[in-house]
């Protein structure tokens, strides 16, 4: 039976921001709409196109360079397999993270900002050129973000996350199209709320997984250079004493441990620098998070007002 695990995460990440993406989209339509510029609609889809073509592109390419990195250090190579491992997953947690919080602050000034962007684009001689770029652009930073996440989290297999993706991509593009299209009632805030929690946790396992990687990575060192770099246990060099282990009561390889392991990083052996680590980035995250969600309300009022209307009109 194949293990399905690994495609959950990727999955989540991708339906919450492609979802964010498919508002952009929807935004950009339903303003070159009022204008009676539909004739744009074309470049609308060239740019998304683009930006999912883009978005793999940038993947294979970025997994090719670190795949070729790591086999050609010799004697460096396990160490640099730790080191990338170290600096993908810092780059993707400040993304997604940063993504997180940008959602839920610029929220209240997303559909002004569209506007007066398409605007200024219908103004100019290539305003075919800026709607494509607007909206490839967007696609593109959204996708870019999953594919650091699966070279951050999925280091040997990404079949399967990368079908987790493609299928979460699926399904934001789908709900887009209900909620821009056809006007049907979805609720945004709850949506990206509950999808918010989620990538919250999932962005924080990554913190497990970016600390065991250096660890590691001292570990390896201070076995070529033969200097004693370490003040933990035999297995751990940096992040001290083991505070976990459940390789008996819930082991990361068998059911239901496999499943928290792919979705939010849990680990059955964890150290205290993990733990303090990861309780660290979740609180101060949370604070953040919740504190901006109030921003969200005024968004999700307009698109609702804008399907409204349109279904009025019709």
């Amino acid at each position: 039976m194949i293990d399905l695990t690994p495609a959950f995460p990727t999955f989540i990440v991708t339906l919450r921001e492609g979802f964010e993406a498919s508002l952009v989209v929807g935004i950009v339509m339903a303003c070159l709409r009022q204008v009676k510029q539909t004739s744009l609609y074309r470049q609308v889809y060239l740019g998304i196109a683009s930006g999912i073509v883009g978005s793999i592109s940038l993947g294979f390419l970025l997994a090719i360079i670190i795949q070729g990195i790591a086999t050609n250090a010799g004697i460096y190579t396990s160490l640099i397999k730790q080191l990338l491992a170290v600096v993908v997953g810092i780059i993707a947690i400040a993304m997604l993270s940063w993504m997180l919080l940008w959602m839920s602050k610029q929220a209240k000034f997303l559909k002004v900002d569209i506007q007066d962007t398409v605007n200024q684009a219908l103004t100019n001689q290539n305003a075919e050129r800026s709607i494509f770029l607007l909206v490839a652009i967007a696609v593109l930073r959204e996708g870019f973000e999953t594919v650091l996440f699966i070279l951050a989290k999925f280091e040997r297999q990404w079949q399967l996350p990368t079908i987790g993706a493609l299928l979460g991509l699926c399904l934001a593009a789908f709900l887009g199209w209900l909620l821009f299209a056809w006007g049907v009632k979805l609720n945004l805030r709850f949506f990206f709320l509950s999808m918010g929690i989620l990538l919250l946790l999932i962005v924080s396992g990554l913190v497990l997984s970016v600390l065991f990687h250096f660890d590691q990575a001292v570990l390896i060192w201070q076995q070529i250079s033969a200097h004693n770099l370490c003040f933990g246990s035999n297995d751990s060099c940096l992040l001290g004493q083991q505070v976990w282990d459940g390789k008996l009561v819930l082991p990361d390889n068998q059911f239901p441990g496999i499943v928290l392991k792919a979705l939010f990083g849990y680990r059955q052996t964890l150290y205290l620098g993990q733990v303090v680590g990861y309780s660290l980035f979740i609180s101060l995250m949370s604070l953040a998070y919740f504190n901006s969600l109030n921003d969200q309300v005024i968004l999700f009022g307009w698109v609702k007002n804008l399907l409204w209307s349109k279904s009025s009109q019709q």
